[in-house]
């Protein structure tokens, strides 16, 4: 599984989905250069929208993810507000793709998907920060790697956790996608899709 995060205007959106990244990610946080202006570009992904949303509590996240219309939710929210905003989100039919930083000692909050990631801790962002981790802290699920890939380094990343392997179910880029912040470049998008479906 490809997913594509970071989209922030509807030609990226049509090229990303025509090189068959089957997850695409819309960013709801202002601060940040892939922050998307219109989350209505959710629509056009369909069952592969993902709202990437940065949020105080779990009901104005649910409040959000219905606005958008996306199918599946990336949730940042305070570690107490984790559990509440997932069970919220499956009552509303959403999916949810958790983030995972690689810490030790998280509460394993049950989740459709996790994403394990570089803690923000290390790079001072919630994801996006284009930097690889030490895969010392493994979801307690199924997952999406992330974390400074593209698809240059899919094959030797996964060798590096072969006790893992079947439970990672794909990867997540953003960053090293693009050709300035915020956009995509159709190269770099096309192979990291190729060689994480050929890693399936």
């Amino acid at each position: 599984m490809a997913k594509v995060c970071g989209l922030t205007c509807a030609e990226d959106v049509a090229m990303v989905l025509a090189a068959g990244a089957d997850l695409v990610g819309f960013l709801h946080h202002p601060a940040s250069p892939r922050h998307c202006p219109d989350l209505g570009l959710a629509g056009s992904a369909g069952g592969r929208a993902v709202l990437v949303a940065v949020a105080g509590d779990a009901g104005s996240l649910v409040e959000l993810a219905r606005g958008a219309g996306a199918p599946w939710v990336q949730p940042y929210l305070p570690a107490a507000e984790r559990a509440r905003a997932v069970a919220m989100l499956h009552e509303d039919g959403r999916k949810v793709l958790l983030p995972w930083p690689d810490d030790p000692g998280q509460e394993p909050v049950p989740a459709d998907l996790y994403l394990w990631e570089t803690s923000p801790g290390a790079t001072g962002l919630l994801g996006g920060s284009g930097r690889g981790h030490a895969m010392a802290h493994p979801p307690p699920g199924p997952f999406l790697l992330a974390g400074g890939l593209d698809g240059g380094v899919l094959a030797a990343r996964l060798a590096l956790m072969p006790s893992l392997r079947g439970r990672c179910r794909g990867f997540d880029a953003a960053s090293r996608l693009e050709s300035s912040p915020g956009r995509k470049d159709p190269a770099l998008v096309q192979t990291f899709v190729r060689n994480a479906h050929d890693l399936e």
